[in-house]
């Protein structure tokens, strides 16, 4: 039997195949387009798309181990909560559900409350999973390199309450573990649920002061002008997602998103090591914006 992974061809999902590849697993990847994508050795493309409960069907035969992450799309919800109902009825082993840390408590921010939505139904339905809830993303903020380099200003608006940001490193290898781990279970498993974190409470102007420290010259924090980041988002994104981000964001500022020692102890456990910090993350950006 295989495991498959879906959104596999995004940020996370090439980070779980990459981690898979190590644990001599078969490993499937699904993806819209299997003639044109492109994976490592040993994974095999798989054609699907989690908005065509049909195809996902399709994809699953031979599977026994499962890792679902939605799109992030206007009907996210739906579309990972039809995955879980096809896989359900097919009778899969294991699964691995990519939430959000601090879903329960943003109840107004909509690809938030979502993932929470969809943890209820794998709770409700008793399903053999684990639930992932990674923090904001440390590599996001390789999007502020013009900002760092050109105007010394690191632009992310995140507050100053704290925000555990976690290495996608850390995710992929959390994700590849209990993906594993629940494959070669001779029965289903219990669900249990991991905060995927990382180790410092981050502020706005903390991290302007890694960056300092990390490019060698002042950088100051841009604040707390969640206006003009809608603004400058819609440029890249939708409007709809634009917003999402900016109710995210807000939500950073009034309440932070820091981990709990429990939380920490936990992940560290499960990796086998503490996770990675964003001051190493800067440092090696650093180095490679270097040699550019």
């Amino acid at each position: 039997m295989s495991i498959l992974v879906t959104g596999s061809t995004g940020t996370i999902g090439a980070q779980v195949l990459a981690h898979l590849q190590t644990r001599n697993a078969d490993v499937r990847a699904l993806t819209r387009s299997p003639e044109t994508a492109q994976f490592s050795a040993g994974v095999t493309a798989v054609r699907g798309d989690l908005a065509d409960p049909d195809s996902v069907r399709a994809a699953l035969e031979g599977v026994s181990t499962l890792f679902v992450l939605a799109p992030n799309v206007a009907d996210e919800l739906t579309q990972a909560m039809l995955t879980l109902t096809v896989a359900h009825e097919a009778g899969i082993k294991g699964i691995v559900y990519l939430s959000v840390f601090g879903g329960d408590a943003y109840a107004d921010v909509p690809h938030f409350a979502g993932k929470y939505t969809v943890e209820r139904m794998i709770e409700a339905l008793d399903l053999p999973a684990t639930v992932l809830r990674p923090a904001y993303f440390i590599q996001n903020d390789l999007r502020q390199k013009d900002g760092l380099l050109k105007a010394g200003v690191y632009a992310s608006p995140i507050g100053a309450k704290g925000v555990s940001m976690v290495d996608i490193r850390d995710i992929g290898e959390a994700a590849a573990i209990e993906l594993v781990r629940r494959e070669q279970a001779v029965t289903p498993l219990g669900r249990e649920t991991y905060a995927l974190v990382g180790p410092d409470s981050l502020t706005g102007e903390g991290i302007a002061t890694i960056w300092s420290e990390a490019l060698g010259k002042a950088i100051r924090y841009g604040g707390d002008d969640l206006v003009a980041m809608e603004q400058r988002t819609k440029t890249m994104l939708p409007a709809w997602h634009a917003l999402d981000l900016r109710l995210m964001f807000s939500r950073y500022q009034t309440e932070g998103a820091v981990a709990s020692a429990d939380d920490l102890a936990r992940l560290a456990k499960l990796l086998g090591r503490a996770p990675r910090s964003y001051a190493a993350f800067a440092k090696d950006a650093a180095t490679q914006w270097s040699k550019g």
